[in-house]
This record gives C-alpha cells, sequence and structure tokens, in this order.
C-alpha cells in the first residue's frame, strides 16, 4: 500500500502543470493597432456659392407688327442673320401712301396762299379803320378770315404730317440691334396695322440675362450670415455669378447680379434674381436652361470635411470617426450646411485640430485602438 501512495504522489504534482498548459495554448494573440488614414481639420477661407437651376433671357427684343395697311412688296434681309438699328427689313406697297402725302402737302400750300391774302387785307386794314374809312365790323371780319387762315394752315401741317408718317410706315425698320429670326411673311401677303401676330422678331443676345429663383430661406440665410460676420464680401467679384451649360461644360464668361424681385412669390417661397451675361459668341440663347453658381461670399474659418469620411447613422444625421489622443476611435456627429468639390463645410461637431479618419473606416468601431497615419488633403479614399 506504500509503494501505492507513493506512486500517486508525482501524477497529482504532475496535474497543476499540465492545467497550466492547456490555458497558455488557449489564449488569443493580441492584434495590432489597426492602421488608418487620418486627416488633421485646419479653419481655411472658404468661398460660398449657391446653385441654382435658371432660364436665359433676352436682353432686349422687339416684336415687329405693320402700322399700316398694304401688301408687302419685298423682303430686305436674310432669316437668321444679325440686323443694325434702323434697317429696312419689308417694303409695303407705297403708290397710296405717297399720294395722300402729296394731297396733304397740296392742301397745306394752298392754305398758307389763303393766310397770306388774308393777312395782306388785315394790314390793309388796320389804318384804315383808325381813320373810319371802313367800318369796324369789316375789320372784325377780316381779322377773323385771317386766323381761321391760320387754323387752316395748322390743320394742313398736321395732315402732312400724319401722311409722312404713315408713308414712313411703309419701311419696316428694324428697331433695335440683334439677330432677326425666321418670318412667314413674304411679298405678296396683306398686312394689317396693329395685328397681333408680329411679321418679324428681333432679338438682341449681347448681353444675355438669367433669371434664377432663389428660395427666400437661403436669402434670409444669407443676410443672417453677412450680419454676424460669418460671410465676407469682398470687391467687385462678391457678386460674380458663374454659369453651367446643359451639357455640363462651363460657360467662359462671368456675369453679375443685376436686380432681384422685390415680392416673394407665395405659390413657391422664391423670388427672382437676374444676371446679366456677355455673350459676344452668341453661344447663349434666350430660353436656354442653365445653372448659375452665385458668389455670397467668403467664410473666413472654414472647415471642410472630405465627403468619403462622413457616414450616416439609422436616422440620416452624418457622423464622423476621430482618433483622440490615446489613438483612440470615437464617434463624433457634425452638422453640415453644402457641398464644395468633394467636401462638406462643417459648421459644428469638429473644430480645427480634430483628427477625423479617412481611409480604413470600414475596419474600425468605436472605442478601438488605431494607428493613426496623417494623409495629406485631396488624397482621401
Amino acid at each position: 500500500m506504500r509503494r501505492q501512495a507513493k506512486t500517486m504522489i508525482p501524477l497529482l504534482a504532475a496535474v497543476p502543470f499540465l492545467v497550466a498548459g492547456c490555458q497558455k495554448k488557449a489564449a488569443a494573440p493580441q492584434l495590432p493597432p489597426q492602421p488608418v488614414g487620418v486627416m488633421t481639420l485646419q479653419t481655411q477661407p472658404v468661398t460660398l456659392e449657391t446653385s441654382l437651376p435658371g432660364r436665359t433671357d433676352a436682353y432686349e427684343q422687339a416684336q415687329i407688327r405693320p402700322q399700316v395697311n398694304g401688301v408687302i412688296v419685298s423682303r430686305d434681309f436674310e432669316q437668321g442673320a444679325d440686323v443694325k438699328k434702323g434697317q429696312q427689313l419689308f417694303q409695303v406697297y407705297i403708290a397710296p401712301y405717297q399720294a395722300a402725302y402729296d394731297q396733304a402737302k397740296a392742301q397745306l400750300m394752298n392754305a398758307q396762299a389763303v393766310a397770306t391774302r388774308a393777312a395782306g387785307q388785315l394790314r390793309r386794314y388796320a389804318p384804315l379803320v383808325k381813320a373810319h374809312a371802313v367800318s369796324s365790323q369789316d375789320y372784325d371780319n377780316t381779322l377773323a378770315t385771317a386766323r381761321e387762315a391760320e387754323a387752316q394752315v395748322a390743320q394742313a401741317k398736321a395732315n402732312l404730317e400724319a401722311a409722312e408718317v404713315n408713308l414712313n410706315y411703309t419701311h419696316v425698320r428694324a428697331p433695335i440691334d440683334g439677330r432677326i429670326g425666321r418670318t412667314l411673311y413674304t411679298p405678296g401677303a396683306l398686312l394689317t396695322a396693329g395685328q397681333t401676330q408680329p411679321i418679324a422678331v428681333v432679338t438682341r443676345l449681347d448681353p444675355i440675362y438669367v433669371d434664377v429663383n432663389l428660395a427666400a430661406s437661403d436669402m434670409l440665410r444669407l443676410k443672417h450670415e453677412l450680419a454676424t460676420g460669418q460671410v465676407e464680401r469682398k470687391g467687385d467679384d462678391a457678386a460674380a455669378v458663374g454659369l453651367k451649360l446643359e451639357d455640363d461644360s462651363d460657360y467662359p464668361q462671368r456675369g453679375k447680379l443685376q436686380l432681384s424681385e422685390v415680392t416673394v412669390d407665395p405659390a413657391t417661397g422664391t423670388l427672382v434674381m437676374r444676371a446679366v451675361f456677355p455673350n459676344p459668341d452668341h453661344l447663349l440663347l434666350p430660353g436656354m436652361f442653365v445653372h448659375a453658381h452665385i458668389r455670397e461670399g467668403i467664410d473666413p474659418n472654414g472647415i471642410l470635411v472630405p465627403q468619403v469620411a462622413v457616414q450616416r447613422d439609422s436616422k440620416g444625421n452624418p457622423f464622423v470617426m476621430t482618433v483622440d489622443a490615446e489613438n483612440k476611435v470615437q464617434q463624433r456627429p457634425i452638422q453640415t450646411t453644402r457641398t464644395i468639390g468633394k467636401d462638406w463645410l462643417v459648421t459644428g461637431g469638429v473644430k480645427a485640430g480634430d483628427k477625423i479618419i479617412v481611409n480604413g473606416l470600414q475596419k474600425v468601431q468605436p472605442g478601438a485602438k488605431v494607428a493613426p497615419q496623417e494623409v495629406p488633403a485631396g488624397k482621401a479614399e
């Protein structure tokens, strides 16, 4: 029995060592911190622009309608060509208006002759009435005849001017410089004075207007930012407007805000703002759909966060992952206002000096320790 007990003692002594060996094998190896790319936020001047859809509109447009009745005898322009102010576009049959002018001119000459005769008789009667060689009644009759003759001259002059106006209206001329469109009226067509349908339209294309609708809330926000100093206006370029065309290309010329409506449309809650653009190459035509980029001003202390660094929770609220002084990940809710290029303009939640994760977001969780590596601006993926 003693021999058996001595044999079991070494076996029992070896049990703790076996258990300890099993525990060492079960312990998982500790992983190194996950490398991530971070960007240190800094304040910087940010140019603020608002992109708004709009339509181009003619700077000047003249709808030409006939002022006299008649038949077109000639069309003196090429459709789609540029015309100058005063250039003849149509010729209306002139003969009846020339005849009316000549008749009015002859009536004026006749009235002037009668007036001359009456004035001469009045001059002769003036001394005679003082000498009582003629009666006062005869003198008064002569004076009235002279005044009637003067009135007839004035009436004849007015008739001549009216005839001259109608005669000139037979030459239909361009009232402004611009480009003339197509016309449905050809020689032989009958025109009616004051007709509702224009016989031609001349449009001035340089410069050209761009009308956009700005929400009243955006106008109030802009005024608040200017009043509080969040946005600064600097120089003449403050009201500059850029333009993007329908094919997503940039219009090479920059325009300026010229006016805004004084009332807000109650149906849409917007007001119309009008910009004027130079258009020397006539690239812009009235009625085109464009996007106007209105320069509001400069935020001197703007913070830009790459869009790839911004995530959203189940409620759609934006947040970013930051790295603290102990290299631990924190989830930070932020407030954003607008996109500027590939970045968000952030107004709250982070500040200058904070390190946000821009690369490796899919591999980290809040509270995890990471190995941050600084990423140059513009290199976020």
